[in-house]
């Protein structure tokens, strides 16, 4: 926050007639951006440049409430949800969305990916196992609930889970066998993060809501992946992502 003086570019935020911005209001949107120079960090890397990732963190904003906090995916997981780019559309992002619509967009950017996305899953892919890569699902969503039943994660749980990753604490942790619907796998306990939260069936207190809603977001996948299911390499993808057998 510090780094917002300044040379600063903000995006729909209000400043008001004395000149300071009110980043309460959000009368304009609820989506505000900012943008900063480097040297507004002071210990900024001059160069730009850096090693390659030993994590990466997909985030996907799950309005359904019924992705876990966060997951660690095998290499095919990888890539399925690399392709899939679930995630959902909140209020102030587009015009006319005034509530979580879930999307699906290829690479979390399909707009601005132009070769097939087994292009892309294949670089991803060769990256991974050349440097080691550990790959995580975070859902920064909603948890408890959908939208309108459940609440929003809690940032400070979101925080204490990447801090978790890039220490490699996250590591030591029991891990659930993959679930039924999603095949995904969470950690039974984490540092600053309320074990009932991290798994998302102890979350909801209406259970039977709870896997229908699973049912429901699972054929999503499944349907979104379906147009890929003519390419043998894709299709084995869709095996190891929701609605799959590969790791039950």
């Amino acid at each position: 926050h510090a780094a917002i003086r300044r040379d600063s570019i903000l995006e729909n935020v209000v400043i008001p007639p004395e000149g300071t911005c009110d980043y309460m209001d959000g009368s304009r949107t609820e989506n505000t951006r900012g943008s900063y120079p480097t040297w507004h960090i002071p210990n900024h890397e001059p160069t730009g440049k850096a090693g390659h990732a030993k994590n990466v963190i997909f985030l996907a904003c799950d309005a359904f409430g019924v992705l876990p906090p966060v997951s660690k995916l095998t290499t095919k997981q990888s890539l399925y949800h690399l392709v899939s780019g679930y995630t959902a559309k909140v209020a102030g992002t587009e015009q006319g969305v005034t509530e979580p619509m879930a999307t699906f967009s290829t690479c979390f950017g399909g707009a601005f990916m132009p070769l097939p996305p087994r292009k892309y899953a294949e670089l991803f892919q060769k990256k991974i196992e050349e440097h080691g890569t550990t790959v995580y699902l975070v859902n920064t969503g909603w948890s408890g609930g959908a939208y309108g039943v459940g609440k929003r994660m809690d940032i400070v749980a979101t925080r204490a889970i990447v801090n978790g990753i890039l220490t490699g604490e996250i590591l030591e942790s029991e891990w659930t066998s993959p679930d039924r619907f999603f095949q995904l796998s969470s950690p039974k306990t984490l540092p600053g993060v309320d074990s009932k939260v991290l798994d998302p069936s102890l979350a909801w207190e209406d259970k039977a809501a709870y896997e229908a809603t699973c049912e429901k977001l699972s054929k999503m996948y499944s349907t979104n992946f379906g147009k890929y299911q003519s390419d043998p390499f894709m299709a084995d993808l869709a095996d190891h992502g929701p609605g799959g057998k590969a790791l039950q």
